[in-house]
């Protein structure tokens, strides 16, 4: 028993009535007192049975949890040639850090005290604000966010300020412009003196309340590297004074992303949508000091003008007459328009039932009757618009009328008078055509996106915006200077005893064989696709093969999909294909090979890779039968051999890598995976690739769950897809696991799981026996995690919270195991980005950079490991958050720079380490069959919480135990 508990259980012995010299309170904690003021020793406590253990008290210090912050940098690099960039972080200067931002709260009320909730209303008011009650308000300037927050430069002239303004409006919810047909009852005199003016008018009451003090010095702060909540905070004012600017001239604001109302950055993607470009803007600090990243984005809206050509896009439909009314009342509903002539802008809310010809409404006559009643007569709208208005409608008559009033209280227009307003967003998800499409439009060279940068900065016109000026701070329009490194090209080994030296970080295997080739037997074609020479591709197969070193045998037998069931649900597709295979083949076969009727998003491909997964483990390879040539097949031989057990390359320095050489080493790599915009209630994906290699790389890329546009969350084998190398100390063959979990979660929760005293279901139990088996049962000394899918203000949760899941999980194994880690943050969804000054072309492979635009005390670098053919490349960033092992510069960016070289689907580097690639890539796939299960069991407990406050998720089907350890991604 320790002190502390002994303290907790023997009261101190009183000297003379008095205490024990420990000092009053303890004396007062361990004593009564009797009536004359003296304290009095308390009775002993009784006995302690024999047969019970006194339980420990721990101390505060004990119980109170170590929390893990990022490391600094304790070294730069220096190997490599190093390079002269520039980058798109233009220089901030500030003169002015000794005043303080003061943050008030603004709340926003209409006439009748009903709080205001619309969104885009805000800035109007607040505009109206500042012009009428300019002189209350010191005619300072304010920041205004556009909901609840605005931000000024010294204090207001008091602590609490309330105003009520009247804001004209274009149009109103309640009331439309003069002559347009109505249901209800007729306007009384207030109402046709409203309808009489050109604009409509509201009353606004706004109260503006001190809520913090933020001093401007937390910028200085934060650039010697002294982050805090106020430099956190000043940061952020610092970004919505760039908002605001953006607003007040007209742009739409996407986060920190503005889009100008500008036809030149439009670009028609298919089905009514358009990409709009656009740019992002934010301040970083920097061992440079302050700098503002600019960069070019883009968005997705609607297609601006008359309703009737947007639907006709939208449903890829010859003219309106062949508009599918009912899915258009979807696609409309809350799209914003501008009717002719008067301009005046409304919400759509729906379509009329009947068409415009015969859609009626009660019209209120001029005139009374003889008892003084309003007269009404019911007309058509086409009547009113035709007759009464004198407006020419050309085809709306058999068409709907567009409702922009209440459900009970409809106001409708003819749909040619109707035009969709510029710049209102399309968050749905997008076709795949219209991905490729948008892909292809958005690109830019690296001197066409320096080019659209510096116009951007010249029309933004920062200089001019008033509270920037108060703040002392003016931005260089000039693009930063920087150094970079690029990191010498690793030399790979393939068949044969050959080498092969990567140029631009390319290589192929044009005379040459495969590094451990595999031999592809009992195996069979199965073909969904009526378009195919099948008999030539399997020759042709035959053929690459051999020139690769693969021997492919002859097929056991061709099985094409039965016409009558190519219209079937997908599940029945697969299902009956099993059952042709299974009534002609002799036994299981090994691998077959699939040709599909659709290259991307085919309903078969997610049942057929389940089928074959989890059912009968059976290694699968799919392909679409177009364009098939030499190349095409080398490709698909790469995936097939890496998925059988073969390996294509690897790199000549595999068992010499600095770091991971010496002593047995995993490597993780983790990641969560979202479901596609508008499928929230849709699992989230973590995948965990990872390579066990106890004296190289255990590569354990714990649940990536990159698959942005198919994110479904996988459990058995879900929440994580390890892929762990099987052949140390090499770090070229991983294997995968992945695990569901609750959708919009970001940090994954199943990497510990314990569901007894001694089980552990989670899935680095999983991964770490597997890399013991496979290690020649050896413990990993160090454990090397790559995270993939987080920002900066998560970095903690992942220290600690997913990092003690996995010491945990360590620990359960064996209490007396402590390997050392090393946590790595990549991050390829940010704004910065090099360029070669005079020069057209990306950035070289290899290409480093950690100095000058890097944290100013945190270990980050940027690495560029590719090849930028299209477009401009955007390289990793890499946060290096903790590190036990105290791994150098070099040592560390070497390896990251390698594990680039080792994905065995391509013969090019990738942009981020392989780990996080593959377990993308188990994510995705095994995704795919999430979309198929069914989930009429849990869908009562979808909107539920669990104990942990995730909601509940259908577990994800276990690979069969034949494929569990094989590349089945690849």
């Amino acid at each position: 028993m320790d002190s502390a508990a002994s303290e907790a259980i023997t009261p101190p012995t009183p000297v003379n009535g008095e205490g024990t010299g420990n000092g009053d309170a303890e004396t007062l904690s361990s004593a009564s007192v009797n009536g004359n003021g003296a304290s009095e020793a308390l009775p002993p406590p009784p006995p302690v049975p024999s047969n019970i253990t006194p339980i420990k008290v721990e101390s505060e210090v004990a119980k109170k949890k170590i929390q893990r912050l990022p490391m600094a940098r304790r070294s730069m690099g220096t190997k490599g040639q190093k390079i002269q960039l520039l980058t798109n972080h233009f220089k901030v200067i500030v003169k002015n850090v000794d005043g303080h931002f003061f943050h008030y709260s603004v709340a926003l009320f209409y006439e009748d005290g009903r709080p205001v909730d619309g969104k885009g209303i805000g800035r109007r008011v607040l505009d109206r604000v500042q012009e009428t009650y300019g002189s209350e308000l010191a005619d300072k300037e304010f920041a205004y966010d556009g909901e609840k927050s605005l931000f000024t430069v010294g204090a207001l002239p008091r602590n609490k300020m309330e105003f009520t303004v009247v804001l004209e409006e274009m149009s109103s919810s309640r009331n439309t412009g003069p002559g347009s047909p109505k249901g209800g009852s007729s306007p009384n005199d207030a109402d046709r003196k409203r309808l009489r003016r050109p604009y409509n008018s509201k009353t606004f009451k706004v109260e503006i309340s001190f809520a913090a003090k933020i001093p401007m010095q937390a910028i200085a702060n934060a650039l010697r590297g002294q982050e805090s909540e106020n430099s956190m905070e000043a940061f952020r004012v610092l970004d919505i004074i760039l908002r605001q600017h953006a607003a007040k001239q007209g742009c739409l604001l996407v986060r920190q992303s503005f889009f100008h109302n500008d036809a030149k950055n439009f670009s028609d993607v298919g089905g009514g949508i358009l990409g709009c470009r656009g740019f992002h803007s934010s301040f970083r600090t920097t061992q440079g000091g302050l700098s503002l990243n600019i960069d070019v984005s883009t968005t997705m809206i609607i297609q601006p003008g008359p309703v009737v050509d947007f639907l006709i896009a939208n449903q890829n439909v010859k003219d309106p007459f062949n508009v599918d009314w009912v899915k258009a009342k979807k696609t409309l509903k809350n799209l914003r328009v501008r009717t002719s002539p008067t301009n005046q802008e409304y919400k759509i809310t729906g379509l009329s039932e009947r068409p415009c010809k015969e859609q009626t409404f009660e019209l209120r006559q001029k005139s009374k009757d003889e008892s003084g009643e309003v007269q009404t007569t019911e007309v058509t709208v086409y009547d009113y618009f035709v007759n009464h208005r004198n407006i020419d409608l050309r085809y709306s008559g058999d068409l709907p009328c567009i409702n922009v009033g209440k459900p009970k209280r409809p106001t409708y227009f003819p749909i040619e008078m109707c035009s969709l307003v510029s710049l209102q967003r399309y968050t749905k998800a997008l076709s795949t055509f219209q991905r490729s499409s948008l892909v292809e439009k958005s690109r830019q060279k690296p001197q066409e996106r320096m080019s659209a940068l510096t116009n951007a900065l010249k029309v933004s016109n920062y200089d001019a915006e008033p509270l920037l000026r108060s703040c002392g701070i003016s931005i260089n329009t000039g693009f930063t200077q920087i150094e970079g490194r690029v990191l010498p090209t690793p030399k790979l080994k393939v068949g044969n005893g050959d080498d092969v030296f990567p140029r631009n970080g390319r290589w192929n295997f044009n005379h040459k064989k495969l590094l451990e080739p595999c031999k592809v037997e009992r195996w069979a074609l199965v073909n969904f696709s009526a378009r195919c020479d099948v008999r030539g591709l399997i020759r042709d197969l035959i053929k690459c093969g051999e020139a690769k070193g693969i021997l492919v045998e002859e097929p056991f037998d061709v099985f094409d999909e039965s016409p009558q069931f190519r219209r079937a649900p997908p599940l029945v597709r697969v299902e009956k294909m099993f059952e042709a295979i299974q009534s002609k083949l002799p036994g299981a076969p090994k691998f077959l090979l699939c040709l599909l009727p659709e290259r991307k998003n085919c309903d078969v491909y997610g049942p057929w890779k389940k089928k074959n997964l989890s059912d009968y483990g059976i290694v699968t390879q799919c392909m679409a039968p177009t364009r098939v040539n030499d190349q095409y097949l080398t490709n698909l031989l790469l995936k097939i051999n890496a998925k059988l057990g073969g390996l294509n390359s690897m790199l000549t320095v595999e068992k010499t890598l600095p770091l991971v050489s010496k002593v047995p080493t995993i490597i993780l790599g983790m990641d969560v995976s979202h479901g596609s915009p508008g499928q929230s209630d849709v699992p989230s994906i973590a995948a965990a690739s990872i390579f066990f290699m106890p004296f190289v790389l255990h590569l354990l890329t714990v649940f990536i769950l990159f698959c942005k546009y198919t994110g479904l969350f996988i459990d058995a084998l879900a929440d994580k897809q390890v892929v762990s190398s099987r052949q140390w100390p090499f770090i070229s063959k991983y294997r995968a696991c992945v695990r569901t979990q609750s959708p919009r979660v970001e940090m994954i929760d199943s990497l510990f799981k314990p569901v007894s005293e001694k089980e552990d279901d989670g899935i680095m139990r999983e991964l770490l026996l597997d890399f013991y088996v496979s290690s020649g049962k050896q413990k990993p000394d160090q454990i090397i995690i790559f995270r993939d899918g987080v920002s900066e203000s998560q970095f903690n949760q992942v220290l600690n919270i997913e990092l003690d899941q996995i010491i945990e999980a360590c620990k359960h194994l064996d209490e007396k195991w402590s390997p050392k880690f090393v946590v790595i943050i990549a991050q390829k969804n940010h704004h910065t980005k090099f360029f070669q000054a005079g020069s057209p072309d990306n950035v070289p492979p290899g290409t480093i950079i950690d100095s000058k635009i890097c944290h100013p005390k945190n270990n980050d670098f940027y690495l560029c490991a590719h090849f930028g053919a299209i477009g401009t490349s955007r390289p990793t960033h890499y946060h290096v958050l903790y590190d036990e092992v105290g791994v150098g510069a070099d040592d560390l960016q070497e390896l990251v720079h390698s594990l680039s070289y080792v994905y065995q689907r391509s013969t090019t580097a990738i942009s981020v380490v392989a780990p996080i690639c593959y377990a993308h890539l188990a994510a995705t796939q095994l995704g795919q069959w999430m979309k198929f299960e069914d989930t009429s069991e849990t869908s009562s407990s979808r909107g539920g919480v669990s104990h942990a406050g995730s909601v509940p998720v259908p577990p994800m089907p276990k690979l069969e135990e034949k494929v569990s350890s094989s590349m089945f991604f690849c």
